[in-house]
């Protein structure tokens, strides 16, 4: 339902110039360079029959922009695109007629509503992805109700444990959302401080990039003003000790250039915020292009971006998946932040993966149930968020069985060294189908945030560690086989083997280079207690279960 990023784009500057005035910086450069202002060129338009799409319709058309737009083109015919529709269950604002007050809504900006295709919809057309929602209890007998905070150290600390399970060691990265411009900067500090102390104390933990995104205060300045009228907490907060929170932007700023190598001021403030962006979708690409392609800059990526109003509607990143909460949410707001996470990528990203310091299930459940289309709200949560824990770990369980059916079935043992010996493309056709729904739905249980010891536990005795790397190493081999086979012009590949998608990124490491091998075995090695070295065999086994070592397996210096 989005436009395109040059939609979106002029868009912007169509409100920006309608609604600004014209003493704004922007045309002030304009009258010096002898050119006409933006509303001056649209002059010529003002009584012509125009039709306007607006994307993300139930933010950006609520404030002046509207007005000024109906007024300047009064002919004007005008569509909008939304996925969170304002509605009288969640508006914020009033509208007067006569001497009667109501909320205004969606409908009473665009009229007649001409087609609905709900999130719910998406969902089942695999357009978006399912949620999944951990609602974090902390240890100890006092509970925080929902809605409230819990210490920001406590969060901190959470975060840092549970970061790396939840972007499938930091091949996705993440939002964490505060509930004020102040939240945020002490926010900033903590991770700071933390991890210092942590990595002081064990050389070996690595240290999340930790970025921090929140408009300055306006002063005066039209531009600022506009960014903050999609941005009502930032706006609020900005009015209270500015000078303050002015100078804490300066020093997230100093931090951020001293580790990213840039010159960002607060003066560009939007060359920063558009770094950032720019930061957070550069997850996709390997570490090494990152450093050919922009040698000068000591780092690049950034695992998890503070927020208060910024990003959380509109921005669009595949390797995001992570949400971090610590913020109360509810409605269009709640569903808008969560679906930062959802966007489709490929078998990596299972979910969309919430981790909600605050409690705020039932305002989850009633932001589904409003946005959902469907009636029943217990059908509505089905299809918009994954199973528990324990559902999928029976579903593992169910898949690793029907394997071992299927290998017994072959007259061989269910263990990794038989599967060279299945006779047949068909049989090895069906061992690839089998263990990859096994790889699926281990994918999904590794990005859990709120396995328990006895969940773990489960996962374990149903598919050892040391089980679960040799057989995709078998598998890889297997596939590598019949890929051959579908490569090959010479030899007609079999009807099982050319029917088949191996889904080789199901079996992909983020990035290879020293720091992942040195980071495997200390995964290892936190994984078997009391284990300190690797054998050679070992160390070639769990390389050799990764899909991005397949052109090298011929390769027996390895």
């Amino acid at each position: 339902m989005g436009l395109s990023g040059c939609a979106r784009s002029q868009g912007r500057g169509l409100k920006t110039s309608l609604t600004l005035d014209e003493n704004s910086k922007r045309n002030k450069q304009k009258k010096k360079d002898g050119k006409k202002s933006f509303k001056e060129q649209l002059e010529p338009l003002r009584d012509k029959r125009i039709a306007f799409i607006f994307d993300e319709c139930h933010r950006s058309q609520f404030g002046e922009n509207h007005k000024a737009i109906k007024e300047f083109f009064p002919r004007a015919q005008l569509f909008g695109f939304t996925g969170t529709p304002i509605f009288d269950q969640n508006a914020a604002q009033q509208k007067i007629e006569d001497t009667q007050a109501s909320m205004k809504t969606t409908e009473d900006l665009f009229q007649q509503r001409l087609h609905t295709y709900t999130i719910t919809h998406a969902i089942e057309d695999g357009n978006v992805l399912r949620f999944h929602v951990d609602y974090y209890k902390p240890q100890g007998k006092t509970v925080p109700k929902p809605g409230e905070p819990l210490a920001k150290r406590a969060v901190v600390d959470a975060i840092l444990s549970k970061h790396d399970a939840a972007t499938g060691q930091r091949r996705f990265n993440a939002l964490l959302a505060t509930s004020s411009i102040n939240d945020a900067i002490e926010y900033h500090t903590l991770f700071k401080a933390i991890q210092a102390e942590k990595l002081a104390t064990d050389p070996s933990f690595q240290p999340l990039n930790i970025a921090c995104v929140f408009s300055p205060p306006a002063e005066g300045d039209p531009d600022v003003k506009q960014i903050q009228e999609d941005l009502p907490q930032e706006k609020e907060d900005n009015a209270v000790e500015p000078e303050k929170k002015k100078e804490a932007l300066k020093a997230i700023l100093a931090d951020y250039n001293a580790y990213y190598g840039t010159n960002h001021k607060i003066g560009e403030f939007d060359q920063y915020y558009q770094d950032v962006q720019k930061r957070i979708k550069d997850q996709q690409w390997p570490d090494a292009d990152l450093k050919k392609a922009y040698p000068n800059q000591p780092h690049h990526k950034i695992d998890i971006t503070i927020v208060v109003d910024m990003l959380l509607t509109g921005f669009d990143s595949k390797f995001l998946n992570t949400l971090y909460v610590d913020k109360n949410l509810k409605h269009h707001g709640l569903i808008q932040a969560f679906s930062r996470t959802n966007r489709v990528l490929n078998a990596t990203k299972p979910y969309g993966n919430i981790l909600d310091f605050r409690h705020q299930q039932s305002a989850v459940d009633a932001a589904i149930a409003l946005f959902s289309g469907e009636a029943a709200a217990e059908k509505a949560r089905e299809i918009w968020l994954v199973d528990k824990a324990p559902v999928v770990i029976q579903k593992l369980e169910n898949a690793v069985q029907k394997l071992d059916t299927f290998m017994k079935s072959q007259g061989l043992d269910c263990a990794p060294e038989a599967v060279p010996n299945l006779k047949g493309d068909a049989a090895r056709a069906a061992f690839i189908e089998h263990f990859k729904e096994v790889q699926r739905l281990k994918t999904q249980l590794d990005q859990y945030t709120d396995l328990t010891e006895e969940n773990r536990k489960t996962i374990e005795q149903v598919l050892p560690r040391d089980n679960l790397l040799g057989f995709r190493g078998a598998y890889l081999e297997t596939a590598q086989r019949l890929r051959a086979q579908q490569g090959t012009a010479a030899e007609k590949p079999s009807q099982e083997a050319d029917q088949l998608d191996f889904e080789f990124v199901l079996f992909a490491s983020a990035v290879i280079d020293y720091d992942y091998i040195m980071g495997l075995i200390a995964r290892y090695s936190e994984a078997t207690p009391g284990k300190q070295k690797m054998s050679r065999e070992e160390l070639i086994g769990l390389i050799q279960s990764d899909a991005k070592f397949m052109d090298e397996r011929e390769d027996k210096r390895l």
